[in-house]
Formats: C-alpha cells, sequence, structure tokens
C-alpha cells in the first residue's frame, strides 16, 4: 500500500508543491495536493471559497497518513500553521520540506 501524504503550505509556492507531488509519486506515495493555487496563479477568492478550500483540506489531512509542510523561506502563514495544529491534534505525523527563498523575494 503506497502512503498517502497531503501537502501543506502557502498556495504563493505553486512550483515547489509540483516538484514535491512529482517527487513523492515518483518515489511510490499517493499524494495529495492544493486544489487551487490562489496566491501564485492570481485567483481573487470570497471569504466563503476560502473557509471552504480551507474545510476541504482538513479533510485532506483526514486522509492522509502524514502531512509533508513546503515550507520556502521559512514562511509558514496562518493558514498552513493552522493545518499543523489540526494534524497535530489527529496524530498525524508532520515532515517539512525546506526551501530557500526564491531570488525574487
Amino acid at each position: 500500500m503506497p502512503k498517502v501524504i497531503t501537502l501543506c503550505g502557502s498556495t504563493k509556492f505553486k512550483a515547489e508543491f509540483e516538484a514535491e507531488n512529482r517527487r513523492l509519486t515518483l518515489a511510490g506515495n499517493l499524494v495529495i495536493s492544493v486544489g487551487v493555487f490562489g496566491h501564485s496563479d492570481g485567483i481573487q477568492l470570497t471569504t466563503q471559497e476560502k473557509e471552504l478550500l480551507d474545510n476541504i483540506h482538513l479533510r485532506k489531512i483526514d486522509l492522509a497518513d502524514e502531512i509533508r509542510v513546503i515550507n520556502v523561506g521559512g514562511y509558514i502563514g496562518s493558514s498552513t500553521s493552522k493545518e499543523i495544529e489540526y494534524a497535530i491534534s489527529k496524530g498525524k505525523p508532520i515532515s517539512y520540506l525546506e526551501v530557500s527563498a526564491p531570488a525574487s523575494e
């Protein structure tokens, strides 16, 4: 059975999510990722849409064996912090992918 890993982190970092999804998938894992990259794709979400996506992501954590936090330049925003706290409350192991900040930041 493949391990189920849910990716968490800021939607600013779409390229890092895609690279880690690819790497983990090729290593034989079942990867659950973000459905909408609002920040990086410039999508303006309503408060209701944001709350919906946040709640869906918590359900994705429920399905996971563990979560992997995409941590670019040490940035962990409030939504990701809540996801980490939720994963801890559910006893999910947490790992971090530490990535240097892009030169443009």
